[in-house]
């Protein structure tokens, strides 16, 4: 008799039940969006913050760039001692002094120059200091040496290089970032779901066969049902949890902007403020289009059906692994020397889809670890959005199913024999003897 839905309803519901799962479902979102809430308001308060500073030039020579900014105030101080300037930045409060000596050679000015203040000064304050004063003193450099400065403006040229398939689609450089980003956030959600919920079934094994409780299910049902069951049942309770978080989240986010008073009129006006901004700056308005048509070159539909498809395999493979180590040992701690080889090719992937499909979608390296079965999932997914040839697809996802229903073979032969042994903690070599079985 075929027990796999029984235990698959049964896993599900145990998960689901359990106290941990309901707790983290709801405390999780709150937990994330109240971090991201505390971080993007404590950001907003530290831009907003208004700083004065007193700029003391007594080279006279850069003083004419330092120009009042949003948040920033530059007060000019003239005919006033260095000693004199920094009582004024102490009385004042202000946020710091900027002090140019006098100069007796334009080259030597790196040397000449301060910033004095009560604390460290913010790093992006200093950088924005040294580039206005940088600008400044190469054009200085330049005049002295008898250029005319605005013929080298005018000059200055943007080369943007057209991109172009054979085939006649016109491509570009955002097209490459979009297609990164699309897939790497594929890749990367795969990975993070193996890990968390291959571990959660890893532990649901080890509890059942600590309290012998799968001595009596395993009486009734066989252990490729139960691992199977099991692997089901908790990916479905991961996938409820998953949507419960998105759920929350999007309530939250409601809440927040409601209780906190996030005006949506105003983030709409803003919005449209800086579309209209965008659309009279002829190279921002060239970004916009390109981003747009890097989405429309995107084959959205391919890479729904290949992540669903590659989802499912890739989790079912591991997760197979995953529960063959929760009965091979008797508690958590045994399954770090298990572990480790688990979760090698899983950060192979990684590295192997962020540092060479970027560069070479297509080559030798890419294409072979996106045939790999326990790298293909990561790897294919990140290869997809350049366009992989469909029979690559498929064979590519032949294989990992193909090496699913083997591992499943060998996992439930451990798995067999791992639950009822106890008392020992198991070696490799013990392992491919009850394969043997």
């Amino acid at each position: 008799m075929n027990h796999l839905p029984l235990i698959i309803k049964r896993e599900y519901l145990t998960k689901v039940k359990n106290k941990s799962f309901i707790v983290m479902t709801f405390l999780s979102p709150i937990i994330m969006i109240g971090l991201a809430s505390l971080v993007a308001y404590l950001s907003q308060i530290n831009n907003d913050k208004e700083r004065t500073i007193l700029v003391l030039d007594e080279s006279n020579v850069v003083q004419d760039v330092f120009k009042n900014e949003d948040h920033v105030t530059y007060n000019i101080l003239e005919n006033m001692s260095l000693k004199d300037a920094e009582e004024l930045a102490k009385q004042s409060e202000s946020y710091g002094l900027l002090y140019i000596d006098k100069l007796t050679d334009i080259d030597s000015i790196s040397g000449q120059i301060k910033f004095l203040s009560e604390e460290s000064p913010s790093l992006s304050v200093i950088s924005n200091l040294e580039a206005k004063i940088d600008k400044k003193i190469e054009y200085l450099k330049l005049q002295k040496k008898g250029v005319d400065v605005k013929m080298i403006d005018a000059a200055k040229t943007n080369v943007s290089i057209l991109q172009e398939t054979f085939k006649g689609e016109k491509t570009s450089k955002t097209d490459s970032v979009v297609k990164l980003v699309f897939g790497g956030l594929a890749g990367y959600l795969l990975f993070m779901f193996i890990i968390i919920y291959g571990n959660m079934i890893m532990r649901s094994v080890i509890e059942e066969k600590t309290s012998r409780i799968i001595e009596v299910i395993i009486s009734s049902v066989k252990p490729i049902q139960l691992m199977l069951g099991k692997i089901i049942g908790t990916s479905l309770a991961g996938i409820t949890q998953f949507v419960a978080w998105l759920l929350i989240g999007g309530v939250l986010l409601f809440v927040i902007s409601t209780v906190f008073g996030f005006d949506v009129g105003q983030m709409q006006s803003a919005n449209q403020e800086m579309m209209h901004s965008a659309m009279n700056n002829s190279e921002m308005t060239m970004q916009i289009h390109d981003l747009l048509a890097s989405f429309y070159h995107l084959p959205i539909t391919n890479l729904i059906i290949a992540f669903i498809l590659f989802f499912i395999g890739g989790y079912l493979l591991y997760s197979s692994l995953y529960a063959a180590i929760g009965a091979a040992v008797d508690n958590e701690t045994d399954t770090q020397q298990f572990i480790f080889p688990i979760l090698m090719p899983l950060m192979l992937a990684v590295y192997v889809g962020f540092f060479t499909v970027i560069e070479d979608p297509h080559g030798t390296v890419s294409t072979v670890f996106s045939f790999i079965p326990f790298t293909s999932p990561i790897v294919m997914l990140m290869r997809i959005p350049f366009g992989v040839p469909l029979w690559q697809q498929i064979v590519s996802l032949l294989i990992l199913l193909g090496t699913f229903m083997l591992t499943v073979w060998f996992a439930a032969k451990i798995y067999r024999v791992g639950i009822l042994m106890y008392g020992k903690k198991p070696t490799y070599k013990e392992i491919i003897k009850w394969i043997k079985y």
